[in-house]
């Protein structure tokens, strides 16, 4: 089974990136490539006497939370490891590498403290009660921590992952700042069981729920064939499971493995052509016709819920007023003045219906893990061209 490509997966993951850049939060570099984006929340962490400026936003609001961004930074890094060379192909390695450290400037921030790990900046009550842009927010910029009495292992045991992975990603450039990163996630560190044989079955096991020709298939395909578990960010299941079936797809064909799924066996081009199809889908190969990556390919979404995306830049000393807001900027029914290039957004129902308004959150709000684990499926699908 041959895999060829349908659409610019190189122009994909550039714009893929991109989007990762208009979550940053902080001071931005001078090369920021999102010219409506300006500084933000640099004052973080000042409640508590500690720095907590930079990192990400996850998704269209102004909190910080530690795990999504963990996750985002561990995936990001995980493609970086694993598909350096189809990276360097498309002239985007330093990007993802810009992309990785980004986030982990901010771990080394959030884990300063002996002991303490600060997992949460901003108040989502508060915030989810005001529309306004990151630079204009005046909203509470509160912190969570977790420690030995207030546990939070699985934060913990991911940002951990987080540092430990991209580690490798700056071991050959960088090795002081490698050794600082994995130094700290030790310190994070929980320990678990290594047990290669039982990842290897848990992998497969996925895999056999998924494939929709596997006597053991559980997870719901659309009308259309994309993947669905939920309404709200449901692309992330979709570009989640692109980039672990790449990935396996490329072991399988290193060993000359295949995968066993009771009386069937799947091939690695089967897995990789499964992966394509869901990525392709999200690029335009759908029942609607459509895009569901902003800035790409066809009629893609013009409504992202994103709260700076969908506010003008404001005039010098123009300020929120969190009371009319929603009224001002959130309710509008027209398309976002500044592109949020490079989002996927969460996507269509489970009948391939997509509603391109702001208010429709579970399909119109972007989130950073749902590109991070996107990048490491197109640098691959770039790659074959």
């Amino acid at each position: 089974m041959l895999v060829k490509g349908d659409f610019n997966y190189k122009e994909a993951l550039t714009k893929s990136l991109i989007f990762l850049e208009a979550q940053r939060s902080g001071k931005l570099p001078s090369n920021n490539r999102v010219p409506w984006r300006g500084d933000s929340a640099l004052d973080d962490g000042k409640l508590v006497n500690v720095d907590l400026a930079g990192g990400y936003y996850d998704a269209g609001d102004n909190v910080k939370y530690g795990l999504p961004m963990a996750f985002t930074v561990t995936t990001l890094a995980w493609g970086a490891i694993f598909y350096k060379p189809e990276f360097e192909a498309a002239n985007e390695l330093g990007n993802v590498h810009d992309a990785i450290r980004w986030g982990t400037d901010y771990f080394l921030k959030a884990s300063s403290r002996h002991k303490r790990l600060y997992v949460e900046v901003g108040d989502p009550e508060d915030d989810h009660h005001c529309w306004a842009p990151p630079e204009n927010m005046k909203t509470k910029r509160s912190v969570k921590m977790i420690t030995s009495d207030i546990p939070g292992t699985e934060i913990a045991a991911e940002t951990a992952a987080a540092m430990a992975a991209s580690s490798i990603v700056f071991r050959p450039k960088d090795r002081k700042y490698a050794r600082r990163l994995l130094n700290r996630a030790k310190l994070l560190h929980f320990e678990g069981q290594k047990n290669l044989e039982t990842f290897k079955s848990h992998a497969e096991s996925f895999i056999c729920s998924v494939l929709p020709d596997s006597p053991y298939h559980q997870i719901k395909l659309s009308p259309g064939g994309f993947i669905h578990l939920r309404d709200g960010a449901n692309t992330q299941y979709a570009t989640g499971t692109s980039f672990l079936f790449t990935v396996y797809s490329d072991l399988l064909a290193k060993h000359n493995q295949k995968v066993t799924c009771g009386d069937k066996q799947f091939s690695s081009s089967h897995l990789l052509a499964f992966a394509k199809k869901q990525m392709d889908y999200i690029l335009g190969n759908n029942p609607e016709g459509r895009s569901y990556m902003v800035g790409f390919g066809k009629n893609p979404p013009t409504q992202a819920h994103h709260r700076g995306a969908s506010v003008s830049i404001l005039k010098k000393g123009e300020e929120v007023v969190c009371a009319l807001s929603f009224t001002q900027w959130f309710q509008k029914d027209e398309p976002n003045p500044n592109e949020l290039t490079g989002a996927i957004l969460g996507g269509p129902d489970i009948n391939d219906k997509f509603n391109d308004k702001r208010w429709d959150s579970p399909k119109t709000e972007p989130c950073t893990y749902i590109n991070s684990l996107a990048a490491g499926a197109l640098a691959k699908l770039a790659s074959l061209g």
